[in-house]
């Protein structure tokens, strides 16, 4: 009897378990938790809070592309569809009269073709070193207000604010300064994008799309 109840006891609490082990549970959620339709988020939702958090661009080496990219971030973040509060378009934000003297004459099929922006800034970039050949003959290497001179610094500051501009720059040993509608200055331009080679660009006069 007592070896019967022994042996018996361990399928009863088995049988006792399993009653319990396969017994499904159901958690119900809040209704006040339930999404009823699609909601689109955005945040942050005021674009001044972004000001602080700026992602810095990917950084593509000292040659002509590290160049240009680190150019179009500072103007536009790299993006080929912006137009900013002037008017100036697209991912290196060209002006109409910029285009027009390269050829385009379309402000819109500009700014919806990523490939011509690109083919612009070769372009207006060879003709403003054209202008300037003479002063980046002269004065790449010369410090001024505190900035070395270099020739991706006049490039860069030509595009800013025009190569008439950087020349009255350099010419006047600084003392002719010019910012944007923004208050980028030149001499801001030749100090952040200083030190690039840039030597693959070729010096074209009135070059055209």
């Amino acid at each position: 009897m007592r070896r019967w109840i022994l042996a018996s006891c361990p399928l009863i609490v088995i049988f006792v378990l399993s009653g319990y082990g396969f017994k499904s549970f159901s958690v119900e959620v809040p209704r006040q938790l339930k999404v009823k339709k699609p909601i689109l988020v955005s945040y942050p939702q005021e674009e001044a809070l972004l000001v602080n958090y700026q992602i810095a661009p990917p950084f593509l080496g000292s040659q002509f592309i590290g160049f240009k990219e680190a150019l179009a971030f500072k103007e536009s973040q790299g993006n080929y569809f912006v137009t900013n509060t002037y008017g100036y378009m697209g991912k290196y934000q060209f002006g109409i009269g910029t285009l027009e003297l390269v050829g385009v004459y379309d402000g819109n099929q500009f700014l919806n073709n990523p490939v011509l922006q690109e083919k612009v800034f070769q372009v207006n970039t060879s003709r403003n070193k054209w202008i300037l050949r003479k002063d980046i003959k002269r004065y790449v290497g010369v410090r001024m207000n505190g900035i070395l001179i270099t020739e991706s610094g006049i490039l860069a500051a030509a595009h800013l604010a025009g190569p008439g501009n950087v020349k009255l720059y350099l010419r006047s040993h600084g003392r002719m300064e010019l910012s944007d509608g923004y208050g980028t200055s030149i001499s801001n331009y030749m100090k952040k994008f200083a030190g690039y080679d840039v030597s693959m660009v070729e010096a074209k006069r009135n070059p055209r799309i």
